[in-house]
């Protein structure tokens, strides 16, 4: 009899063990905060890795090391916050479409000094959602009168070049966006003095966007604050000027003349939107530009595909027109596939309004989170050969599910159809009228931002008809 019972109790033993065991399974584990570490230094924490310069077509050596030790998404101290770094795509493309209900546009207030409190990049809510729709209203609007400027000015550049064999092409592709931006925002020709000096105060923009944020007079952080301030006197005294001359019966408006007669917009309203497309239409055009000029240099067969598709078209006449813009079929791959790998931007910056649970994940309320989006644009569990430039990879469709250059969700760029339309016009002129080749060892960089240290010598040599 003891031992019956000594039999059942543990049969009984093990009935309610293999039960538990059965229901701890049953239940997922809580979510918890990813690997990685909070602390380096004071503040900076690890934001100095990772801001550390490399090529713009891999993700550098802080995101390598980091991702092999935690994996694609880690905890870290970045920009003065803890941090979760992702380069997942599934979790990227999560925040990304989930701007205002979990996260929301967090740039450090550095930004915000250079940038200005009302600039499209950092304004939320309602504000956000008013300046947007402007812009792509003009943008929208505007679309046929901008091919005629861009096949005007990009015939013009390719001219220009008849006589030379040399040229620092990242330079003469920023002078060609932005004289190209305030023709068709503002109606001024490159030739005006205000546009050079425009030019030359951008400049100095950017070099203090991307500067150690601390003003000291004379560093380049307060010459940036200084520049901006400098334009937005000037673009608030054109203001001034064309509501005073303002021709209500003209029949083309530019967007200066578009924002005066929007009764819902502020003088500095006005202003912040002026200076995010000028800085948005010429630094990430030009950028884009140059990435795929470099690119093609080293990829003949791309170069020669692009150039029968061009000479195709010029078969068909030589009026650069929507219908003309539209069979650029391999055009268009080319330029994604320049985004792609050039990488234009490296992430952005957002923030959790609330405890937010991805998976196992938690991203606790507060915290700062940091979409890689060149991470999982050279990921290869999504890319073949994801270092090789191949714009073929874009016949597959379901390419494009895995590239997000411009963002998503209701941040995603409003001009980037029209960044896309311009260099696709600029294509046209210069591979039907040149050959190139790359001049010494330069590369794209990234410092965060895009740069060639050398501006991108080319030696290029015209073809002759």
């Amino acid at each position: 009899m003891a031992a019956f019972f000594a039999m059942a109790t543990a049969g009984s033993v093990l009935f309610l063990t293999f039960l538990l065991l059965q229901i701890f399974r049953s239940r997922k584990a809580p979510a918890a905060l990813p690997n990685g570490s909070l602390w380096q230094v004071p503040l900076l924490g690890e934001t100095l890795q990772f801001l550390n310069p490399h090529k713009s077509n891999n993700i550098g050596g802080f995101l390598q090391r980091q991702c092999s030790r935690y994996g694609k998404v880690f905890r870290s101290h970045l920009f003065g916050c803890p941090t979760i770094v992702s380069c997942d795509l599934e979790l990227n493309t999560f925040v990304l479409q989930n701007e205002e209900k979990y996260f929301q546009s967090s740039y450090p207030k550095p930004i915000h000094d250079v940038l200005g409190k009302l600039s499209m990049m950092l304004v939320s809510g309602s504000l956000h959602k008013k300046l947007r729709s402007v812009t792509v209203g003009f943008i929208n609007a505007s679309r046929l009168d901008f091919i005629s400027s861009i096949d005007s000015l990009s015939a013009k550049f390719v001219a220009s070049l008849r006589n030379k064999n040399q040229l620092l092409f990242f330079k003469e592709a920023k002078e060609l966006t932005f004289y190209l931006m305030v023709k068709v925002l503002l109606s001024m020709e490159a030739e005006d003095p205000l546009p050079k000096q425009f030019f030359k105060e951008f400049q100095t923009f950017m070099k203090g966007f991307v500067s150690l944020p601390i003003n000291i007079p004379g560093n380049a952080y307060s010459k940036a604050v200084k520049a901006r301030k400098s334009i937005s006197l000037a673009l608030k005294d054109m203001i001034k000027e064309r509501e005073n001359s303002i021709d209500v019966a003209k029949e083309k408006v530019d967007f200066l003349d578009q924002l005066i007669k929007n009764a819902s917009l502020n003088d500095d309203e006005r202003v912040s939107l002026l200076l995010d497309l000028l800085l948005a239409g010429y630094e990430t055009t030009s950028g884009l530009m140059a990435l795929i000029v470099y690119f093609l240099a080293q990829s003949p067969a791309s170069y020669q595909k692009l150039r029968e598709e061009h000479e195709a078209i010029r078969k068909q006449g030589d009026r650069m027109d929507w219908e003309a813009y539209k069979k650029m079929e391999f055009t268009y791959h080319v330029i994604n596939e320049g985004l792609r790998c050039g990488n234009l931007v490296k992430f952005v910056h957002r923030k959790a309004i609330k405890d937010v649970k991805f998976k196992d994940y938690m991203i606790p309320e507060g915290w700062q989170v940091l979409p890689i989006i060149s991470a999982t644009h050279l990921d290869p569990c999504l890319h073949k050969y994801p270092f090789e430039f191949n714009p073929w990879r874009w016949e597959d469709t379901s390419t494009v599910k895995k590239v997000n250059p411009f963002g998503g969700g209701l941040r995603v760029c409003p001009g980037s159809d029209l960044g896309k339309l311009e260099i696709a016009i600029f294509l046209h002129h210069f591979v039907l009228n040149f050959r190139w080749k790359l001049l010494g060892d330069d590369c794209p960089m990234l410092y965060p931002y895009l740069d060639f240290k050398k501006g991108l010598p080319l030696q290029v040599e015209r073809i002759k008809d």
